[in-house]
C-alpha cells in the first residue's frame, strides 16, 4: 500500500517546507503556488485515461463497421452503414459507461472487459440486423458485412483492452494511479483507521498529510508514526496546490458540530470527502458505507463529476472547439482585422481569472477596450456608453464575439464549452471581491469553467455588479454543477445563440 510521506525530524520543518513551496495561501494559489511537486506531477488523470479508451473504442468500432462495408456491402459505405455505424458506436459506448465498464478498476480486469465487449457487441448487432430486417434489408448480403463487423471490433476492443490493462498495472505499481489523501483529525480515532488502512488497503490511497485543530493533549504530534502538519485552516489550501482527491475526516463520532462545520468548510473543495466510521457504534448496513480496505466510511460529498462524466466532457468540448475553431476561421480574421483598423494595440487581450480549482488562467479574448485603458484586473465593472470601449469593441461585447477566441483554452484544457463563467481575480459586487460576498462562492470552482454557461442562459450575463446578481448567478452555476449531463450541455450550447439576443445587461 502507497500510504506514504515524506517524514520530517518535526511538524514544524515540515510546515515550513511547504510554506516555502507556496503550499498554503489565504485567497488560493497564485502562480507560484499552482507548480505541483514532485510528489504527484507525474501522476495520470483517470479522466483522461478514460477519455482515451473511449476514443479507441469508438475508433475500432468505426473503423471495423466501415471497413467490412466497403468490402461486403454493395456500394460500400452509403447512408444506411454510416448511421449504422455511428448508432452501434453510441449505442455501445452509453451501455458501457452505464455498466461501470469506464473505470480505473474495470479496465485493469482484461479478460472481463473482453468477454463483456464481445456479449454487448453481439447484443448491438442483434438489434441492428432486427432494424434491418423490419424496415425491409435484404439479410443474405449483409450477413457477411455484420459477422465481419463483429470478428474485426471485438479483435479491436481486446487489443485495446489488454494494451490498457497492462499499462494501468504498470503505473499503479509506479503509484501514478494513486489517490492522494489527507485526513482531516488526529489522535487515537486517526492512528486507529490507519493501522487497518495499511494492513488491508493494498495500493488505494497515499496519505499525504494529517491536520489537527486540537493540541497535543488530546490529539498528539503523531498518530501512528504521521505528524500533523497544519491545522484545519491549512488544509482548504493544501488541498487546491497539492492534487488531493480525497479527505477523510477522522474525529470521533461524539464530535458532531466540529465534523458538521468542518464538512460546511471543505464541501467548496473539488474532492471526495467521507468520515471515518470505524469507531462509531452506530451499525448501519453494509452498502451505505464506502470501503477502502475493510475500513468503513460515511460517504459526505463526492466530486461534482465521476472520471467517466469528465472524460465524456472532454472529448465534447475538444471535439466541439475545434470544428468551431475551422468553423469560425473566416469570422476570427474580419474581427481581428476591424480591430485592429479600430485602434491601435494587439488584436487579443489576455486577462487572468479564476479557473477549476481557483488555479488562475489566462483567458483569452478579443480586445474591446482602448490598450492604454485596458483593465487587466477587473477592477471597474464596464458600462454603458463606456469610454474605454472601441467602436468596434461595443459591437463585441454586445454579441459576445469578443468570448470566441475562448475556445483556444477549451483546447488547451483550460475551459471547458459550458460551464460557469470564470470571473476575474478582483471583480466585485456591493465594492466586495467576490468571496467575500457570497458564502460557498469557490464551490462554483469544482468544475472547469466556461464559455457559456447555465447562468447566462437565463439572462445572467454580462455586468455582476450587486449582491443580488452575483447570488443569482451562482444559484445557477451550482444547479448546473449538481445536474450535468451530456444531454444537458448541448441543451446549453443550443440556447445560447438566442440568449445572445438579450443585450440588457451587456456593454
Amino acid at each position: 500500500m502507497t500510504i506514504s510521506f515524506e517524514r520530517a525530524s518535526g511538524r514544524e520543518t515540515v510546515v515550513a517546507a511547504l510554506r516555502e513551496n507556496h503550499a498554503f495561501g489565504s485567497r488560493g494559489p497564485g502562480p507560484q503556488g499552482s507548480q505541483h511537486s514532485p510528489d504527484h506531477a507525474h501522476r495520470l488523470a483517470p479522466s483522461k485515461i478514460i477519455a482515451t479508451a473511449l476514443i479507441i473504442d469508438a475508433l475500432a468500432l468505426v473503423a471495423s463497421g466501415w471497413a467490412a462495408a466497403a468490402s461486403h456491402v454493395p456500394g460500400g459505405v452509403g447512408l444506411f452503414a454510416f448511421l449504422a455505424t455511428a448508432a452501434v458506436t453510441a449505442g455501445m459506448i452509453t451501455v458501457s459507461g452505464l455498466r461501470w465498464s469506464y473505470t480505473i478498476p474495470a479496465l485493469t480486469r482484461a479478460t472481463r472487459q473482453i468477454a463483456e465487449a464481445g456479449v454487448m457487441l453481439f447484443a448491438a448487432l442483434s438489434a441492428l440486423i432486427m432494424v434491418m430486417f423490419l424496415l425491409g434489408f435484404d439479410l443474405t448480403q449483409s450477413r457477411s458485412w455484420i459477422a465481419w463487423w463483429f470478428a474485426g471490433a471485438w479483435a479491436g476492443l481486446a487489443l485495446s483492452r489488454i494494451a490498457t490493462a497492462t499499462l494501468l498495472k504498470h503505473w499503479s505499481a509506479q503509484g501514478r494511479l494513486v489517490r492522494r489523501t489527507v485526513i482531516a483529525g488526529g489522535g487515537q480515532t486517526a492512528a486507529d483507521m490507519i493501522t487497518r488502512l495499511e494492513a488491508t488497503a493494498g495500493d488505494a490511497i497515499q496519505i499525504v498529510g494529517m491536520f489537527d485543530d486540537r493540541g497535543a493533549d488530546r490529539s498528539p504530534e503523531v498518530a501512528d508514526h504521521y505528524p500533523k502538519i497544519g491545522t484545519f485552516d491549512d488544509l482548504t489550501s493544501f488541498c487546491r496546490t497539492q492534487a488531493i482527491d480525497l479527505i477523510i475526516v477522522a474525529l470521533p463520532p461524539s464530535a458532531e458540530d466540529r465534523i458538521m462545520q468542518l464538512l460546511g468548510k471543505f464541501w467548496v473543495l473539488p474532492v471526495d470527502i467521507r468520515i471515518a466510521a470505524n469507531t462509531s457504534k452506530l451499525k448501519l448496513r453494509a452498502r451505505a458505507y464506502n470501503y477502502i480496505g475493510d475500513v468503513p466510511f460515511l460517504p459526505a460529498f463526492d466530486k461534482p463529476m465521476s472520471d467517466w462524466k469528465n472524460a465524456l466532457k472532454t472529448i465534447e468540448d475538444r471535439l466541439i472547439a475545434a470544428l468551431a475553431l475551422i468553423a469560425l476561421s473566416p469570422l476570427f480574421a474580419v474581427i481581428a482585422l476591424l480591430v485592429k483598423l479600430d485602434s491601435r494595440g494587439p488584436v487579443f487581450f489576455r486577462q487572468t481569472r479564476f479557473g477549476f480549482n481557483n488555479e488562475p488562467i489566462g483567458v483569452f479574448k478579443f480586445r474591446s477596450m482602448y490598450a492604454d485603458q485596458s483593465d487587466i484586473k477587473a477592477a471597474k465593472f464596464v458600462t454603458k456608453d463606456d469610454p474605454r470601449v472601441t467602436r468596434i469593441g461595443r459591437f463585441i461585447r454586445k454579441t459576445s464575439i469578443d468570448e470566441l477566441p475562448q475556445l483556444i483554452n477549451v483546447l488547451r484544457g483550460e475551459l471547458s464549452l459550458v460551464g460557469p463563467r470564470p470571473h476575474a481575480m478582483q471583480a466585485k459586487a456591493g465594492g466586495k471581491i467576490y468571496d467575500e460576498v457570497v458564502e460557498g462562492y469557490f464551490a462554483r470552482h469544482k468544475v472547469k469553467p466556461g464559455i457559456t454557461g447555465w447562468a447566462q442562459i437565463n439572462g445572467w450575463r454580462g455586468e455582476t455588479d450587486t449582491v443580488e446578481k452575483l447570488e443569482s448567478r451562482i444559484e445557477h452555476d451550482l444547479y448546473y454543477i449538481e445536474n450535468w449531463s451530456l444531454a444537458f450541455d448541448l441543451y446549453i450550447l443550443f440556447k445560447t445563440p438566442l440568449s445572445l439576443l438579450d443585450t440588457k445587461n451587456a456593454y
